[in-house]
């Protein structure tokens, strides 16, 4: 049954492997789906690669955006699982449609003819059908993406105060962390599984087992996820957070006349009435964006004409701290926005570059140029294995900190390892072109350059490595500061990130495209003629902007306030009903009347 604090009360403990299996079958099926999916656009629908590099960082950052709206979704009346669930439903049936248009023959262009010059490209509604499926997708990712991770959460919450109780808050705080490095591990070893097997599968097999595995993957993830229903904590919805948002807003403007009193302890604060959205303790009252304060200050026409209390006029301290937090967070989080520009490139360019290096493992075995990815998921993994196990050891002798270093420090650390990666891939380019030139094949793009591909190795493998540190600090700074009836929301925007990275990648390669034509040509369909390498660059100089950026929005930072909540808790002092205030309302410094 549901307990009073919105909990499915359960006489089961810790359930979560259903849930496991669930999203690594996911992101099996969305890696193996996306990772080659550049070699599709522009192999397969002849599109050109401007263009196809643009339609997939719009693809993904369409799928990292539409988790607002899951989000929204789960926090306001579905609930998590559910979510989930619709979000499958959506997915499988996009895949479904790709798959579709790969077998049925006259959803795709014909092969290229030697004498076709330049090859047909794929036809509106070719690309019509493909859109379309690609949108179901991106339906779909939004009801997986938000939810899975804080779902997953909810499981190991789901004892936390007996927990915090034997082992204290740092060893709960180290919990969390730990927890949230098994998930991206879990998750990098589907990826890892995808980039093998799907990518060679569409490289050697066809395009439709290619895509058809990840189908069926999603499939079984489906039905797992469903199977495992009576074991899940599911926590009640505690209803729609942005109509909060929106409700703290509107009672501030309304009472923008008004001035906020010294006393913090003056503003209305109702313990019932957040109990829902409180679970875990309420927010304390801060001194910064104290506009939002005047939210909290009760008048006498806050109950005018109705013992029901108007929300859009008065609302606790709780609510109006809810909104702060999101907005001290906003700095900080948009700080990730650039590193997922930077890292969309290797899933669009680098797969280019890879496609005319020499591949060969063997005298009979290439390397499949999306698998070159691979180097990205092994670095992460590593480095998410050594994290707690070597790195927070050694590092705690110097800080005295039981995580080693903070999660900011850790985002910090990622985004300067990030900068070193970009920076590798100008220098290599470089070399490429260099080597092309050299042997006389800048005019023809579809010839082999005599240059290993592995040594694209660095460019991913750093990518790897600040991944690693910067993509768990991002997801456990915002679940840790987001309010607790936020945290799908929280999850939210971390792929909303993502989705503004994508999306800034397409908007700088438009803007690189536009300004060097005819001046050089940065990124064009022959790239031994390009300027990818000055395209890095670019990229690179904008990576040290964005981390001095960073630095100065830490520096300003302030943490959330929390008030623990405990059993029992009765004191008056904690909270100040609306009868109190009532009382105060008519006082002169409270109300400040304009002239």
């Amino acid at each position: 049954m549901v307990g009073c604090n919105g909990r499915l009360e359960s006489s089961h403990h810790l359930y979560v492997d259903p849930a496991a299996v669930n999203e690594v079958c996911d992101m099996f099926a969305t890696a193996g789906f996306n990772a080659n999916l550049i070699t599709y656009l522009t192999q397969e629908l002849h599109l050109p690669l401007v263009e196809a590099s643009n339609t997939l960082t719009n693809i993904n950052g369409t799928s990292s955006l539409t988790p607002i709206l899951g989000a929204l979704a789960a926090d306001s009346f579905a609930g998590r699982f559910w979510t989930i669930i619709a979000g499958s439903v959506f997915y499988q049936l996009g895949m479904l449609g790709l798959i579709v248009s790969v077998l049925v023959p006259s959803l795709r262009p014909g092969p290229c003819s030697p004498l076709a010059t330049p090859c047909r490209r794929a036809n509106g509604l070719q690309l019509a059908v493909l859109y379309i499926s690609l949108l179901f997708t991106s339906l779909g990712s939004g009801g997986i993406r938000p939810c899975v991770v804080s779902f997953g959460a909810d499981q190991f919450d789901q004892h936390k105060e007996q927990r915090a109780e034997a082992g204290g808050a740092e060893a709960e705080a180290a919990r969390q962390r730990q927890y949230f490095n098994l998930y991206f591990f879990t998750m990098g070893i589907a990826v890892l599984l995808a980039l093998t097997v799907v990518v060679y599968i569409q490289e050697n097999v066809g395009w439709g087992w290619g895509f058809g595995i990840p189908a069926i993957a999603m499939f079984v993830s489906i039905l797992v996820f469903v199977v495992g229903y009576p074991l899940y904590v599911r926590l009640k919805p505690g209803g729609s957070p942005f109509t909060r948002l929106a409700q703290v807003v509107a009672a501030a403007y309304k009472k923008r006349a008004a001035t906020v009193p010294e006393d913090p302890g003056m503003l209305y604060q109702d313990k019932d009435l957040d109990a829902l959205i409180s679970t875990n303790g309420r927010l304390l009252h801060t001194n910064q964006l104290t506009f939002f304060d005047r939210a909290a200050i009760v008048t006498p026409a806050d109950t005018a004409g109705s013992s029901k209390l108007n929300l859009w006029r008065l609302s606790t301290v709780h609510r109006v701290e809810e909104l702060k937090s999101l907005v001290r967070m906003l700095p900080i989080w948009s700080a990730g926005i650039l590193l997922a520009t930077a890292g969309s490139h290797n899933n669009s360019f680098a797969i280019v570059q890879a496609r005319t290096m020499d591949r060969h493992m063997t005298q009979h075995f290439q390397v499949p140029p999306a698998t070159m990815f691979i180097f990205t998921t092994l670095a992460m993994l590593l480095t998410l294995a050594l994290y707690d196990r070597a790195f927070v050891p050694i590092v705690r002798r110097f800080t005295g900190l039981p995580s080693g270093i903070t999660y900011f420090q850790r985002m910090a650390a990622g985004l300067a390892i990030s900068i070193l990666g970009v920076a590798s891939a100008a220098l290599v380019e470089a070399r490429r072109r260099g080597s092309a030139a050299e042997h006389g094949l800048l005019d023809t793009p579809a010839t082999v350059v005599p240059m290993s591909v592995f040594w694209l190795v660095p460019q991913y493998a750093i990518h790897g490595l600040a991944e690693g540190f910067s993509t768990v600090a991002q997801m456990e700074f915002l679940y840790d500061q987001a309010p607790e009836s936020m945290r799908s929301t929280a999850a939210a925007l971390f792929w909303l990130s993502s989705s503004l990275g994508s999306y800034m990648g397409t908007a700088l390669v438009t803007v690189v495209q536009s300004a060097t034509w005819g001046s050089g040509d940065w990124l064009q369909d022959n790239i031994n003629r390009g300027r990818l390498d000055a395209y890095y660059g670019l990229v690179t100089c904008l990576m040290l902007l964005n981390l001095a950026y960073y630095l100065i929005c830490f520096r300003f930072y302030t943490m959330k306030p929390l008030e623990l909540a405990k059993d029992g808790d009765h004191e008056e002092s904690s909270s100040c009903p609306l009868s109190t205030k009532m009382a105060a309302a008519a006082a002169p410094y409270n109300i400040e009347h304009r002239a």
